[in-house]
């Protein structure tokens, strides 16, 4: 019996489906407060790093420092925070934040510093047109 990936529950309401790299799935926070990315490897059952494989972790280092390396230009960020906590979705996932000194929780994490605004479909659709442009390893959904 094969068992098959599954995005967490919480990952699927909160976020909005991007694309693919070749072991992660791209997704986007539904905040248009920061520009804020998931990687989720697309592995069944996976929770820690140090469940995947050395060429899986070599591979999630480098689609991590390639996404977090295009936002940080695509976005012109002042700094990135580059997270996989999993505290309350156990399902291994990395966020990718871009952060500005001018940003509502700067310094500060962006966790529960002030409540989501969801995008809007014509900023969803910005969003997306900027990182097809901009990411030219990942195929979109």
């Amino acid at each position: 019996m094969t068992i098959c990936f599954e995005l967490h529950p919480r990952l699927q309401q909160d976020c909005i489906a991007v694309g693919r790299f070749e072991l992660c799935r791209l997704l986007m926070m539904d905040d248009c407060h920061y520009p804020w990315f998931i990687l989720v490897p697309e592995i069944p059952d996976l929770r820690e790093c140090y469940q995947l494989t050395e060429p899986q972790r070599g591979l999630l280092g480098e689609e991590s420092s390639y996404l977090a390396e295009n936002l940080a230009r695509l976005y012109h960020a002042d700094k990135m925070n580059i997270a996989a906590i999993g505290n309350l979705v156990q399902q291994l996932h990395i966020h990718h934040i871009v952060r500005y000194q001018t940003d509502n929780a700067w310094p500060a994490p962006v966790w529960g510093f002030v409540a989501a605004t969801p995008y809007t479909g014509q900023q969803i659709s910005e969003q997306l047109i900027l990182l097809r442009n901009g990411l030219k390893h990942c195929r979109f959904d």
